[in-house]
């Protein structure tokens, strides 16, 4: 037992912070329970992400001796996004006037800009201006896995005991800025319609913690010490079973299989085995489609009410897109009691931009997620943190069906470091090499 404690705190020069930058991204990450009970997970991430551009633009101006950490090369993936980004502050601008908004509403919804869409642009610029290792990243998940796994006996145990679910709400709330949710600091949650518990961990709600059982869960498979590699699987099936988040179901075993695919186009024997799958599966297209329909039904009805309210919110966006097609409304709105008062804008990205920001601010979002897949998919045919790069990239993707994305950056934030870690990467095949410039190893 004491050889294996401490082999697993040896960890070796891959996997220790080797400056500044490491050490900010690393802690920010291990410490999330720690941020958690102090009430500033939402607060943190968002400052430390600022803290570092400053540090990258410093270095980039030259004001710094850190010469040995500059990558003065910016990639056109990261162009795109701060481009992107920009055309979303315009879409919220000019929503606001169109709507005659006053100067205190456009200030708020400027910061939640910055807060938010802007910080996205921001970590990406981050990961490719700044030199942090994906090792890093990773091993900073498992031990957070780890912390995980210690503190569930008290989560099973609090319902269980009956002690109160929720310990505090954070004095951070009085920036304002979100939802009373992602300032409450509680043990569990209970499930309105059966009164059963509910864990949503450190996220502001059961299915966000999916989002980051699912991050979890990809960052553990590329983790090179089998024993960490255990136990972040494990702590990241255990979020996901206790949050009951069933895109997390569906992100945990189809995104690593789609990660394999699109980073091996280029060798033959996939398409062969492809091809020989297809064929024997043919004789069983009315059992396979049977499976498939039973599965999407179960999946529906796992939880009803919310597959109703989501559906509902997410028609009422598509039909009042035409109110204003192209600049949007500038902000949600508070739906009707037949959503249950739900904003309407929210619970999904996609539809959430047509209502909120138009279809410029639909678009603006679209380009650089379409850039960056195709990139990263043509960079993982030869790159580890690519692939890496990538299976993050596509469990925010599929998430943005069911969450609203800058709301949530706070969270998924490592992902964005790792995309524009892997848009500074040299291509490793001629294949790729129009992507960006090369950059220094």
């Amino acid at each position: 037992m004491r050889q294996m404690i401490q082999k697993l705190f040896e960890f070796g020069p891959d996997c220790t912070p080797a400056n500044i930058e490491e050490k900010l991204v690393y802690w920010t990450i291990a410490g999330s329970w720690g941020l958690y009970f102090a009430g500033a997970i939402f607060t943190v991430p968002p400052i430390v992400g600022y803290v570092l551009v400053f540090i990258s633009v410093r270095r980039l101006c030259g004001f710094s001796i850190e010469t040995e950490f500059v990558r003065r090369d910016v990639p056109w993936m990261v162009l795109v996004w701060f481009a992107a980004m920009g055309v979303m502050l315009v879409a919220l601008l000019v929503g606001h006037m169109d709507f005659k908004f006053g100067a205190p509403e456009i200030v708020k919804s400027v910061i939640g800009w910055m807060k938010g869409w802007m910080l996205i642009a921001l970590f990406i610029f981050v990961g490719a201006t700044m030199k942090i290792r994906s090792a890093i990243i990773v091993r900073a998940s498992s031990v957070l896995a780890l912390q995980t796994l210690l503190l569930l006996p008290i989560f099973i145990l609090a319902p269980l005991l009956h002690i109160p679910n929720r310990l505090f709400m954070s004095p951070f709330i009085l920036l304002g800025g979100a939802a009373p949710e992602f300032f409450i600091v509680e043990l569990y949650g209970i499930e309105p319609m059966t009164g059963a518990p509910r864990w949503r961990f450190f996220a502001p709600w059961a299915p966000a913690a999916g989002l980051v059982a699912s991050m979890g869960f990809v960052f553990a498979l590329y983790e090179r010490s089998r024993l960490w590699m255990g136990i972040a699987i494990a702590g990241a099936l255990a979020i996901a079973l206790m949050s009951s988040a069933r895109m997390a179901m569906v992100a945990i075993p189809a995104v690593p299989v789609a990660v394999f695919v699109l980073s091996n186009m280029t060798v033959p024997s996939l398409y062969i085995g492809g091809s020989a799958m297809i064929a024997a599966a043919i004789p069983f297209l009315t059992v396979i489609q049977s499976t498939v329909e039973d599965m999407t039904s179960r999946f529906l009805n796992a939880r009803s009410d919310s597959t109703r309210v989501r559906a509902t919110l997410q028609r009422i966006a598509q039909h009042r897109w035409a109110e204003a097609p192209t600049w949007g409304h500038a902000t949600v709105e508070k739906g009707p009691h037949l959503v249950e008062y739900m904003p309407i804008g929210t619970h999904h990205t996609w539809n959430g931009l047509l209502f909120v920001k138009g279809s410029v601010g639909f678009g603006a979002l679209f380009v650089p997620v379409v850039w960056t897949v195709v990139e990263l998919v043509l960079k993982a045919q030869a790159d580890r943190t690519a692939r890496l790069a990538l299976g993050q990239f596509l469990i925010v993707l599929l998430f943005s069906f069911g969450e609203n994305l800058e709301s949530l950056i706070y969270l998924y934030w490592p992902a964005m470091v790792l995309a524009g870690r892997a848009a500074s990467r040299r291509p490793c095949n001629p294949f790729v090499g129009w992507l960006g410039r090369p950059v220094a190893a």
